[in-house]
């Protein structure tokens, strides 16, 4: 059945990727989106379809639509992005949940939040499972983004709690793959454009710490299900994949696959309160979903890596100085 469904943050990476999917199941969408770290050319192939709809406008201002769903996920993600203004980085967080939640409440519409692993801060639990309340620095220079998506947590639950409203809450890990800003200062993005230009790639740190890192596809997949779960179910819920990997190892994938014979530098220090570990336990993702990651990292990497080959980088402006 064909549903009206509102994503905000709707032409960034991960949100112009969900648009596609729904428009493509043939949902009717409206995109919300500032354009303050996305881009216009993300979504340029859903602005012909006529059950897409583009709406520029700052989540931190209300909005009003009459929809069935609505997936929350306007915010800056990248670490130079959100700590550049931090303080509309922590109102987007705030203000945006509280103006998709009231329009929730009002029309009856299940919100999905997108939650993020920056909820655990730098872990001293290792995977990290739901039941881990974190162990993040509330006044750092990530707290802006970090601090702003646990308030966001408490206020989707306060909505259910004293409202009754319909809520999902999905905590995402590191995901890459095409659209992935180029100039978003994430590690992916980072090395996959240095290779790719034939760059050194440069490593914060000693390059020992580790992530893991999703393919765009499966996240959306994973998004879909928990939103297509009874009402019961609200999370959280971590998506993410679970094999772990240093960074110096991801370095090394995307020179051998771009085959551009770049050098690996040790470069720059570790930012401050940058995580040590992070990868996720979704065992509750399996339980509830059935889900796991089926795309691995250098299939992904091969796919995100033609992407940055294809696309003329000149299109796209480094939203921040911080990237």
């Amino acid at each position: 059945m064909s549903k009206r469904i509102l994503v905000t943050g709707g032409a960034g990476f991960l949100g112009s990727h969900l648009c596609e999917r729904l428009v493509d199941a043939g949902h009717m969408v409206i995109c919300l989106d500032n354009l303050y770290t996305s881009q216009k050319l993300n979504i340029t192939r859903l602005l012909e379809r006529s059950n897409f709809e583009f709406v520029r406008h700052d989540v931190t201002e209300g909005f009003k639509f009459e929809v069935d769903e609505i997936y929350n996920l306007a915010c800056p993600a990248a670490p130079g992005h959100y700590q550049h203004n931090p303080i509309k980085t922590m109102k987007t967080s705030v203000l945006g949940t509280m103006h998709a939640m009231g329009l929730g409440r009002r029309v009856g519409a299940k919100v999905l939040q997108a939650s993020t692993s920056e909820v655990y801060g730098d872990p001293d639990v290792h995977p990290q499972p739901e039941s881990y309340r974190g162990s993040v620095n509330p006044i750092g220079p990530r707290a802006c983004y970090d601090e702003g998506k646990r308030a966001a947590e408490a206020i989707m639950f306060d909505y259910r709690r004293a409202h009754q409203c319909r809520i999902k809450v999905v905590r995402i890990f590191n995901t890459y793959g095409p659209r992935m800003h180029p100039f978003d200062g994430r590690v992916v993005s980072n090395f996959v454009r240095q290779a790719v230009a034939g760059e050194p790639i440069t490593i914060y740190g000693d390059g020992t710490q580790s992530r893991s890192f999703c393919f765009v596809d499966d996240l959306i997949d994973g998004m879909i299900g928990v939103m297509d779960t009874p009402d019961e179910f609200t999370g959280p819920i971590n998506l993410g994949n679970p094999m772990e990997f240093t960074i110096r190892e991801l370095a090394e994938k995307v020179v051998a696959i771009a085959g551009a014979g770049a050098s690996i530098e040790l470069a720059r220090p570790l930012p401050q309160d940058d995580p040590k570990q992070r990868c996720p336990d979704i065992a509750l993702a399996k339980q509830v979903l059935g889900w796991t990651p089926k795309v691995d990292l250098e299939a992904g990497l091969r796919k995100t890596i033609d992407w940055f080959r294809s696309v003329d980088l000149s299109q796209y402006r480094a939203p921040t100085p911080n990237y």
